[in-house]
């Protein structure tokens, strides 16, 4: 059973982490903010069955949840749209290589994008992936390892060398 200061407590540790990794998945500020509020709604409402050894795993796992709902309502043309008018830049400084970055996570899908962000940015370890997204360790690398050779061909693309 979870307490106030133990629930203050997880916000304080966990919530940064929460919002980085939606707001890489999204790119929206305020719905990243949102879901992260959402998580911790879910989190207050169930505070009496989450085990505090696993409350890190069933944050993500929610947050992660509460996302793929969020994308899957809002999905709207602006993708199309987005492609149609996409044009290639070249990029010359730091700041321009992570626009590449950032392109090149917006090439993957959801379930890719959410791979890279939790092993590569948030540092997690293909075991504790696979809790929070309901998938096989296996299924885990395999999709990992697909997504990264995505990025690997968008980045290294001629319209991306310096």
């Amino acid at each position: 059973m979870m307490n106030l200061n133990q629930y203050n407590q997880s916000v304080q540790t966990y919530a940064d982490g929460l919002y980085r990794f939606i707001y890489k998945s999204i790119g929206n500020q305020a719905d990243a903010e949102d879901i992260v509020q959402t998580t911790y709604e879910k989190l207050w409402k169930n505070k009496d069955n989450v085990e505090q050894s696993k409350l890190k795993s069933y944050l993500y796992t929610i947050a992660y949840n509460t996302m793929i709902d969020h994308i899957r309502k809002n999905k709207r043309t602006e993708y199309r749209d987005a492609q149609e008018n996409e044009t290639l830049p070249t990029y010359t400084n730091t700041t321009q290589l992570k626009q590449i970055l950032d392109l090149a996570l917006q090439k993957l899908n959801e379930t890719q994008r959410s791979l890279v962000l939790l092993k590569d940015y948030e540092g997690y370890s293909y075991t504790e992936i696979a809790v929070i997204m309901d998938l096989t360790e296996s299924q885990v690398k395999v999709y990992l390892h697909r997504a990264r050779l995505i990025l690997k061909n968008y980045i290294v693309s001629t319209h991306h060398v310096i």
